[in-house]
């Protein structure tokens, strides 16, 4: 079979160690090796200096849960790393089933038999990692609010069903005033705001239940961890905001933040040559492709 890679490694990798294999030309016939590293950094380090010593070009690994991410991470500034898909690589027929991974991957890539899917560049993929950060929280914190809900159903306070957000101004007004231990339904209507002042009847009816210390503490709770993500919601969009000024010409207002990282890199306007550099004939994977994750 046609050699299309002339130096070439493929890398089983798990928790613990990464099983490396090297295809490259000898004088009779292609010389394999296999050797096995460590998967702390200092055997990560001790495979990519070992890889430079053999003049390996292209290194393919398999996608295997966040395990690939540090082999990968090391060697993608020396030489072209292809992040391979486990099910791409199934539907190659021909392997034996003494084969070791390692050995299988390489000759994969060797014979050019499976291509790489994408992986976005370090700026993109910090941008991923703090948005998709921040979606988690802003999840968690509605998570959060539900409950606050719920509790409140427990207790017969139907502020929901007339308030639209319990954590408005006027809401979080009078679940403060629940937790002080204010009890009258008509002194905590009349901490309405604006256009809710409107609603003073319909609210002291909601507002009249058996709100106990015990359902204080809760509420209590409950808002201390609201009050906490919304406050690291606002650190990590202020970082955001940072980490997008060398983007903010491409991209156009704010409004491109969430927008950039759900993109990533597949627009080529937001690589820098360095990027470029980084990430040699790297193209969008195929539509069955894993996602990058």
């Amino acid at each position: 079979m046609e050699v299309i890679h002339e130096r070439v490694a493929g890398i089983d990798i798990s928790k613990v160690d990464v099983k490396v294999c090297i295809r490259v030309p000898s004088e009779k016939r292609r010389r394999s090796e296999v050797r096995t590293f460590s998967a702390m950094t200092s055997g990560l380090l001790a495979k990519r200096d070992w890889l430079l010593a053999e003049g390996i070009t292209v290194v393919g690994m398999e996608a295997t849960g966040v395990y690939w991410k540090p082999a990968f991470y090391r060697l993608e500034h020396d030489m072209e790393c292809w992040l391979l898909n486990a099910r791409h690589m199934k539907s190659v027929p021909g392997r034996k089933t003494d084969v070791k991974d390692s050995e299988w991957i390489a000759k994969l890539v060797e014979h050019g038999l499976v291509g790489p899917s994408f992986v976005p560049p370090e700026p993109i993929r910090q941008l991923r990692d703090v948005t998709r950060y921040r979606t988690e929280v802003v999840r968690e914190r509605t998570r959060e609010t539900q409950r606050l809900e719920k509790l409140l159903e427990d207790t017969g306070i139907k502020l929901s069903a007339t308030v639209s957000n319990i954590q408005g101004v006027s809401g979080r007004a009078m679940l403060e005033a629940l937790i002080a231990g204010e009890r009258d339904p008509r002194v905590l209507a009349d901490l309405a705001k604006g256009s809710m002042r409107r609603k003073t009847d319909a609210l002291t009816e909601a507002l009249t239940g058996t709100f106990t210390a015990h359902h204080a503490f809760l509420a209590r709770a409950m808002l201390d961890r609201i009050d906490a993500s919304t406050a690291t919601e606002t650190r990590l969009s202020e970082h955001l905001e940072v980490m997008l000024q060398p983007f903010r010409r491409l991209i156009g207002p704010p409004a491109g933040l969430d927008s950039l990282a759900a993109v990533g890199a597949g627009c080529p306007v937001l690589l820098s040559p360095a990027c470029s550099r980084a990430n040699p004939g790297r193209g969008a994977a195929p539509a069955t492709d894993r996602p990058f994750e």
